[in-house]
Order: C-alpha cells, then sequence, then structure tokens
C-alpha cells in the first residue's frame, strides 16, 4: 500500500525535478554537488509533505531546503572552492519552470559561482529563478534589504571581474 501523500509526492518529484535541479546548479555552481542538494532536499521534504498544501509552497519549501544544505556544505571544513560549473543545464521538457524566467548568458554562470555563497545564492533566486526580492527573502530566511544589499554587492563584484577580467579558472 501506498502511504498517503506518496503518490502526489512522486507526481511532484517526477514534474518540478527538472527545473529543481537547475536550481540547485545555479545556486551550488556545481552539477554534482546540485543532484546531491536536491536529493538532500528532497528527502527532507518527503517527512513533511501531508502539510504542504499547493504546489507553490511545495516549490518554495524545497529551494529553501536545498539553500539550507548547501550552506550548511559550505560551512564543511571539506568544502572547496575551487569547484565551479562550466554552464548551467539548458531547460529540457515542460512542466512548470520549465525555461528560466530571464535569459542569462551562459558565460556569466562561471563568474556568479566564483561568488560568495550568499551572494551567490541571492543572484540565482533573483535572476535565474526570478523571485521577486521578498520572495528571495523569504527563501533565504532573511529581509528583504539582506536580499537588496547581497544582490547590489553580487551585481557590482560580477562588474568588476567583467572590467578586469577576472574569470575563475575551472578546475
Amino acid at each position: 500500500m501506498t502511504p498517503p501523500g506518496f503518490a502526489d509526492y512522486a507526481d511532484f518529484v517526477a514534474l518540478r525535478r527538472p527545473a529543481l535541479l537547475r536550481a540547485a546548479v545555479a545556486i551550488t555552481g556545481d552539477p554534482h554537488r546540485a543532484e546531491d542538494v536536491l536529493q538532500g532536499a528532497l528527502l527532507r521534504v518527503l517527512p513533511r509533505w501531508s502539510s504542504i498544501r499547493d504546489g507553490a509552497a511545495a516549490d518554495a519549501y524545497v529551494r529553501r531546503a536545498m539553500l539550507h544544505q548547501h550552506i550548511s556544505w559550505c560551512r564543511q571544513p571539506s568544502y572547496r572552492h575551487e569547484s565551479v560549473r562550466s554552464e548551467v543545464p539548458e531547460p529540457t521538457g515542460g512542466g512548470l519552470g520549465a525555461s528560466p524566467p530571464g535569459h542569462v548568458p551562459g558565460e556569466l554562470w562561471p563568474l556568479v559561482a566564483a561568488l560568495p555563497p550568499r551572494q551567490r545564492n541571492t543572484v540565482a533566486l533573483r535572476f535565474y529563478e526570478g523571485l521577486s526580492v521578498a520572495e528571495t527573502a523569504t527563501a533565504l530566511g532573511c529581509s528583504p534589504g539582506t536580499v537588496k544589499s547581497n544582490t547590489h554587492h553580487a551585481l557590482a563584484r560580477l562588474r568588476a571581474m567583467i572590467e578586469h577580467d577576472d574569470l575563475p579558472v575551472a578546475g
């Protein structure tokens, strides 16, 4: 017998996994770590699935769990900052969020990956996921002012890297 709500959970994962994985890659900067972050977040959400009522809340809940998982890993001594992805995977298939709300050129993602984790998460949610300042603040568990500040500092750092050709080295 299928546990209550599990079929809905399996449907949610099947439908939303590609978009959530793209968000995880944008957050982590590494496709392999993104898989781990998404898997960990989905495992954390499963026991609480019956308390989540709608799809938007489920997306926000999983996204926040991914952010917490990634930040937790970034705090580990074994975390290495050399891990930089070359590209964010292109959207595939249909479903909600099949394509990112805004077009971000692929050559910018290695620069975004070089940002500190909180700035990278803010940029990923604001510009890749297309969330508003308020939605990003909710997802990150901070104030809208912090989102604006992180966005400002991240964009200033990206501009400086572009102007000085400070491209991060992959590998």
